[in-house]
Order: structure tokens, then C-alpha cells, then sequence
């Protein structure tokens, strides 16, 4: 069993404002080292509130178990508050390092403080927006007290409730209490690789298509080059033809050895360059070899999110069955606990009758 000390509650001071939303619920934070388990860092259900600072224009979730407080998060526009089971939610606090879990008594708790998370997730960002418009707007930054948030604090049954309220968590405590599905966390890491393996296929993707284009073109240019090899090969035999014919004029001989020797610098200078386009040719087959390794590479990639995937499918079904039996279970203990109550109270009656039957029978042989 893991320790509860390595989450030592902090002192807080808290604005003086009402809060505008508060239930009850135990409080759960993540374990720092394995990142996996759950470990209570209140011993019952404890008042949770949402309370909104003025000052700062922001909105908190706070909850004191006492005179400490066990959460203190604030409320940003990229939180997610999510649920991992019928009675119990979560959502990580980069600020603070950590991720706190809640376990409701009820789903419709649940699912009020969820739906006041994400109205207050809202606020949260309309009021970032208007604060950057105002900050563009004004030339001078706002000259705010530094201690204006800091006044003096509430009492610790301002925050945990009234009389009525601390009654109310005394029947509360004897409803059943909502842990955490420890494979909330492997779902989240399912999730996670899914995602990268998604960025993966998007950016072969985009290789493939910038191949696929490059390829078209080579295509065009190899189609281009063999034309131009072609006419080449055709200048180059009329050359030679051109050739032989100015050999035969023996007038012109001194013109046509120069000529010849023009034209085989020509020719030469051709097949070099038929020889550069050859080269480039084997390049661009290369290059296409490559385009096939990144389809094959695309098509793992492919078929291994479509195994995340089945599996995040296995998970969660195995999750739900998980929760049936789990309640399946709680349902057949509360009527195993009827049945002993209904014994007992027929046990009673039989012991009230044969005491009776005991004493009639002292006063008869009394009397006799």
C-alpha cells in the first residue's frame, strides 16, 4: 500500500468570494513515481468547490480537508476534465505538476461537475481572449497590486459547508465509495500511440505524395531525354553521312578534315551528355525503389493503428464488464445484508418467546 505522505496538503490562502459551485467527493491524486496508481489524499468525501478570483479573472477548483488544502487548480482553456467510469473523473494540472481524480457518490454528480468544468473551461477562455484584446488595445500594461489576491482567507467551514451540510456527510459516508479504474491510465497511453502512429501515417503520407510528384515528373523528363537521345543519335548519323561525303570531294580535303574534327568534338560532347542523362536516369530509379520502401513502410504503419485500435476496442469492453460485475457484486452484498437483518430480527423474536416460555415455566413449578 502506497504512503499518503508523499502528498502533503499546502497552506492557502483563499479570496474572500462565495463559491459559485461546490459537491462532495473523495479526492485521489496520481502517483508521482509509477504514474499509474491512485493514491487518496483524503480520508472521506470532502466539500469541492469552483471559486472565481476577480482580481486575476480566473476561475479555481479548491477543497480543504481541514485547515490544509488538497487542490488548488487552476482552471486553463486546454484542461480536459475526463470520465473514467460511472462515479469517477480526472483531469491534469500541468501547473501543479500532477493529476487529481474524484470519486462521486452518484453519476449525476458526476456529471454536474463535469458539465460546470467545461463552463468554467469557457469562461476561462473568453476571458483570456478579452484580456489579450485589452492588452493590445492599451499602450500601458494595467498596474494591478501585486497582493490584491490575497485577502484574508475563509474559515474552514465556509469552504466544507454548514451544519446542515457536514449532517448531510455523515449519511453520505455510508454510500458506497467510487475508486478509480486503474485502467483509466492505459487508455490514455493507448490513446497516445495512437496518436503518434497517426502522425507517422500523416507524414508518409505527405512523403508519398511528394514522390508520387517527382516521380511524374521524372517520368516526363526520362520520356523528354529519350526523345532528345533519339534526335542526337539521328544528328550524330548524318554527321557521319556528312562525313564520308565531304571525304569523297578530294578538293575540299583540307576543309573536311576540319569540319570532322568539329563534328566529332560535337559527337563526343553528346555522348557525354548521354552519358549524364543515363546517370540521372538510374538516379530517379533509385529514387523510385525508395517510394516503394515508404508504401511498404506506409502499410505497416497502417496495419499496426488498426491493431491499437482493436485492442483500445478490447480494453474498453473488457472495462465495461469490469464495471457489471462490479456492480452485479455490490448488489448481491446488499441483499446478502438484507436477508442477515431479516434472520436476525426473526432470531430475536424466537429468543423474546422462549424467555418467556422459560419464565412461565419458573413460575409454574413455583407454584406447584
Amino acid at each position: 500500500m502506497l504512503s499518503c505522505s508523499k502528498f502533503e496538503p499546502r497552506e492557502l490562502s483563499i479570496p474572500r468570494e462565495q463559491p459559485i459551485f461546490s459537491t462532495r467527493a473523495h479526492v485521489f491524486q496520481i502517483d508521482p513515481n509509477t504514474k499509474k496508481n491512485w493514491v487518496p489524499t483524503s480520508k472521506h468525501a470532502v466539500t469541492v468547490s469552483y471559486f472565481y478570483d476577480s482580481t486575476r479573472n480566473v476561475y479555481r477548483i479548491i477543497s480543504l480537508d481541514g485547515s490544509k488544502a488538497i487542490i488548488n487548480s487552476t482552471i486553463t482553456p486546454n484542461m480536459t476534465f475526463t470520465k473514467t467510469s460511472q462515479k469517477f473523473g480526472q483531469w491534469a494540472d500541468s501547473r501543479a505538476n500532477t493529476v487529481y481524480g474524484l470519486g462521486f457518490s452518484s453519476e449525476h454528480h458526476l456529471t454536474k461537475f463535469a458539465e460546470k468544468f467545461q463552463e468554467f473551461k469557457e469562461a476561462a477562455r473568453l476571458a483570456k481572449e478579452k484580456s489579450q484584446e485589452k492588452m493590445e488595445l492599451t499602450s500601458t500594461p494595467s498596474q494591478e497590486s501585486a497582493g490584491g489576491d490575497l485577502q484574508s482567507p475563509l474559515t474552514p467551514e465556509s469552504i466544507n459547508g454548514t451544519d446542515d451540510e457536514r449532517t448531510h456527510e455523515v449519511t453520505q459516508n455510508s454510500e458506497p465509495r467510487a475508486e478509480p479504474t486503474q485502467n483509466a491510465l492505459p487508455f490514455s497511453h493507448s490513446s497516445a500511440i495512437s496518436k503518434h502512429w497517426e502522425a507517422e501515417l500523416a507524414t508518409l503520407k505527405g512523403n508519398n505524395a511528394k514522390l508520387t510528384a517527382a516521380l511524374l515528373e521524372s517520368t516526363a523528363n526520362v520520356k523528354q531525354w529519350k526523345q532528345q537521345l533519339a534526335a542526337y543519335q539521328e544528328e550524330a548519323e548524318r554527321l557521319h553521312k556528312r562525313v564520308t561525303e565531304l571525304e569523297c570531294v578530294s578538293s575540299q580535303a583540307n576543309a573536311v578534315h576540319t569540319h570532322k574534327a568539329e563534328l566529332n568534338q560535337t559527337i563526343q560532347e553528346l555522348e557525354e551528355t548521354l552519358k549524364k542523362k543515363e546517370e540521372e536516369i538510374e538516379k530517379l530509379k533509385q529514387e523510385i525503389d525508395n517510394a516503394r520502401e515508404l508504401q511498404e513502410q506506409r502499410d505497416s504503419l497502417t496495419q499496426k493503428l488498426q491493431e491499437v485500435e482493436i485492442r483500445n476496442k478490447d480494453l474498453e469492453g473488457q472495462l465495461s464488464d469490469l464495471e457489471q460485475r462490479l456492480e452485479k457484486s455490490q448488489n448481491e452484498q446488499e441483499a446478502f445484508r438484507n436477508n442477515l437483518k431479516t434472520l436476525l430480527e426473526i432470531l430475536d423474536g424466537k429468543i423474546f418467546e422462549l424467555t418467556e416460555l422459560r419464565d412461565n415455566l419458573a413460575k409454574l413449578l413455583e407454584c406447584s
